[in-house]
């Protein structure tokens, strides 16, 4: 499974680079907004530290002018891909840029139906949001089953399923059982799936018995 961080905030963005778990990020308006920069500035800078793909959304909802504003992303760095809603227009920029090899990631997916459509549409990545499903009292993580099966059941998909909104640790356990390609993960869910009572533990006996040998490595 390939690990995104879901953050437009550099430096946790270059901590996590440095660990070498980091396969990608996405950011979204809401996030840039917290974010404080310009949106061009940040993904030109999220680009330069890492290599695999770095989701740009579109502010606009009608075609044009989603394209205009596609144009300007893509230009920023080679593996930038374009963030769309799953609207009739977002698919269908998704379908025009998909034809010119660009990667497009289609966001705000709530339902099996319409991940067919982005794969039909020939999305890169499709992004179900299973903690906003969840915090209406449905379950999140059905949604992802139902997406990996069915684009299981066609070797002609290549769309990857991209889980976001990931709230903790056993979403994204349960999401790679499932077989799902790539989570997309806050900083704080990843530095949640470091810790076990149990190691802390293990660790913390090591170095007791260690130090008393009173020695020293280097």
């Amino acid at each position: 499974m390939k690990f995104f961080v879901d953050t437009a905030e550099i430096a946790e963005i270059r901590a996590l680079a440095a660990t070498g778990l980091l396969d990608g990020v996405t950011t979204n308006p809401s996030l840039i907004a917290k974010s404080g920069r310009n949106i061009l500035d940040v993904i030109a800078e999220i680009c330069e530290v890492v290599s695999g793909p770095v989701s740009a959304e579109v502010a606009a909802t009608e075609y044009e002018q989603m394209m205009k504003e596609a144009k300007v992303l893509r230009q920023i760095a080679k593996n930038v891909a374009i963030k769309v809603p799953l609207t009739p227009d977002g698919l269908r920029v998704c379908h025009a840029l998909a034809k010119e090899g660009t990667q497009v990631n289609v966001t705000l997916c709530f339902s099996p139906a319409q991940a067919l459509l982005a794969a039909k549409a020939g999305a890169s990545f499709i992004s179900p949001f299973v903690g906003r499903l969840d915090d209406i009292g449905q379950n999140g993580m059905e949604l992802i089953a139902d997406i990996v099966q069915i684009y299981g059941n066609y070797p002609s998909i290549k769309t990857e399923v991209l889980v976001a909104s990931i709230r903790n640790p056993i979403h994204l356990i349960e999401a790679a059982k499932m077989g799902a390609d790539v989570a997309t993960i806050p900083p704080g869910v990843i530095k949640q799936l470091y810790h076990h009572p149990l190691t802390d533990k293990g660790l913390s006996a090591f170095l007791a018995d260690w130090a008393k040998t009173g020695q020293s490595i280097a």
